[in-house]
């Protein structure tokens, strides 16, 4: 998806503010909102769109004022709202609404821990695929624009570099226009790498390299 959200390499955006002593949270409120994304992230109804292609949907002027950990708690509530398990005034009030029906609730806090401890690697080792690249090949990144959610920045586009890592094999995560999963497409995913000037031209400082960790369908042989 070419939207506001892929900003990577983009011009206007500010410097980048580097501190050496900055830790997980600005916030206490980020890393409550962080550990919510967490533990509720599998309950749901149905066929779900994918997370970050409705992160993605929200529009620029929103997406650009928000904070990192808003977007997510936005995109998070949209869903529980969207499936019916809380209601607009319950979030306005932060109480439950004796108009709408209750249900037993499928998170609770003594279930957390043990929800958290089950969301391991994605790797699927169970599942024999064989790759198509290997270390030190140079490889193509693909100049595609995909109409759904894709994991491949517009920077990298049509640009040459080295594969350096396998990862093993993962299901893709590009989406539909509607934002459903294309299906599980099991790829390696590799770490590649990129010289700077190579994707910034002579700006890119010679010294400077880009790692990426790509899917293996957005890749050519170069």
């Amino acid at each position: 998806m070419n939207s506001v959200h892929d900003m990577g390499g983009m011009h206007g955006m500010g410097p980048i503010e580097y501190d050496k002593n900055e830790g997980a949270f600005h916030e206490p409120w980020e890393g409550r909102a962080w550990a919510l994304i967490r533990s509720a992230g599998q309950f749901s109804r149905g066929r779900r769109k994918n997370f970050r292609f409705e992160l993605e949907s929200i529009p620029a002027t929103d997406y650009l004022r928000m904070s990192y950990y808003e977007r997510l708690l936005k995109t998070m509530l949209d869903r529980l709202q969207a499936g019916k398990f809380i209601t607009p005034s319950e979030l306005q009030n932060g109480r439950p609404d004796p108009g709408s029906p209750r249900e037993t609730p499928r998170l609770t806090p003594a279930m957390v821990e043990e929800q958290l401890k089950r969301r391991g690697s994605l790797r699927r080792d169970d599942v024999r695929v064989p790759a198509r690249f290997k270390n030190g090949q140079h490889v193509l990144a693909r100049n595609i624009n995909p109409v759904g959610h894709t994991r491949l920045p517009r920077y990298l586009r049509g640009k040459r570099g080295t594969v350096t890592r396998d990862h093993g094999v993962f299901n893709l995560q590009d989406t539909d226009a509607e934002g459903y999963s294309l299906g599980e497409f099991p790829q390696h995913v590799y770490t590649v790498r990129f010289d700077a000037s190579e994707v910034w031209g002579p700006d890119g400082g010679k010294r400077d390299v880009i790692f990426a960790d790509l899917w293996e369908s957005y890749l050519e042989r170069a």
